[in-house]
């Protein structure tokens, strides 16, 4: 075999979801990516809206079925021994589109090769691969010592947030968006008298904007009383695409250096974007009026090259109070717009 050594790893990885400008709702997933030779694999198919088949939302024995099949432990799901490496993030099915390849043994090695774009039972290798990705050879050890450490952790607690504050109407709102996009919610005035085990399964607290300051320490004492780490989200206004995006970028538990959209800060009539590799970016504008009433403008949608970039804002967009949403297929950053 020719194929050069790459190293293997596994971290954490999310698809963004969300409310969608145009009202659509899109699945919010985390799942563990790839990272072959310190990058997530995931980047270099470009701009690829797509989850691995270690999704956090199946249940643990598909999971488990999963971590086996990458272990060559059970028979390739598709002809020609081929595997599902990434798939469709709202179905799964094959027939959106996967990308897969051959994994197969060389004495201890694992080895990855002849990657594809397919869409039903015989992928055209000529005209739908990913010439120039791959192959890849694992060493054994790392390779095993990866998967078969998702072994542990599988069927673990589903992660939630809790919603606390005093606009009644908009926590409904907000929780009932965030299911619809694969979120757990739930709506508290306080956490005092809540149990531990129950605490732990959630992975963020999001405090409205009239939440009081002691009422903030009293949440965070009994989560701390918990031995409970969590991540606080506070509100920026009561537009609920604005929070859930807030939440997402909460959750998001992926390592900081291997995320695709690392900056957005928004001032002085432009947005400044960073991406560590070349993907559509999406940027959109809410704004609240001196009658609190939402309105909400499209601001940018193009791909960008990796690097920094520039982007002009519409003025009138951004007037008053108003907040800059920047959205990939694995990230979501928010900022409120400084005059």
């Amino acid at each position: 075999m020719s194929a050069e050594y790459a190293t293997f790893g596994l971290a954490p990885a999310m698809r963004a979801g969300g409310v969608l400008a145009n009202g659509d709702y899109q699945a919010h997933r985390d799942f563990v990516d790839f990272i072959v030779d310190g990058r997530p694999l995931l980047y270099q198919l470009s701009d690829l809206d797509a989850v691995s088949p270690l999704a956090s939302d199946v249940p643990p024995a598909i999971f488990i079925a999963q971590v086996q099949s990458l272990l060559l432990e059970a028979d390739p799901p598709l002809e020609g021994g081929r595997y599902v490496i990434y798939g469709c993030p709202e179905c799964e099915d094959l027939a959106c589109g996967a990308v897969t390849a051959v994994i197969d043994r060389h004495g201890d090695d694992y080895v990855w090769r002849d990657f594809a774009w397919q869409t039903d039972e015989h992928p055209d290798l000529e005209r739908n691969g990913y010439h120039g990705l791959g192959p890849f050879r694992f060493h054994g050890d790392e390779y095993r010592a990866a998967l078969g450490s998702l072994l542990a952790d599988a069927g673990g607690a589903r992660r939630r947030v809790l919603l606390i504050g005093t606009r009644a109407a908009v926590l409904a709102k907000l929780a009932a968006a965030l299911r619809i996009i694969g979120i757990g919610a739930d709506i508290t005035r306080d956490a005092a008298g809540v149990p531990p085990d129950e605490l732990r399964t959630y992975g963020a607290v999001a405090f409205g904007r009239a939440v009081t300051e002691q009422q903030r320490a009293d949440v965070r004492h009994s989560f701390e009383q918990a031995g409970v780490d969590v991540a606080y989200v506070e509100g920026l206004a009561p537009i609920v695409p604005l929070l859930v995006a807030q939440i997402e970028n909460a959750l998001d538990r992926s390592p900081r250096e291997q995320r695709r959209l690392t900056r957005l800060v928004a001032a002085d009539g432009e947005a400044g974007v960073e991406v560590t590799s070349p993907c559509r970016v999406q940027l959109t504008a809410y704004r609240l009026d001196r009658l609190y009433r939402t309105h909400m403008h499209e601001v940018f949608d193009g791909v960008l090259e990796a690097g920094r970039h520039r982007l002009p804002l519409d003025t009138k967009a951004t007037r008053g109070e108003s907040f800059i949403v920047a959205r990939t297929s694995g990230s979501v950053l928010v900022e409120a717009m400084a005059h």
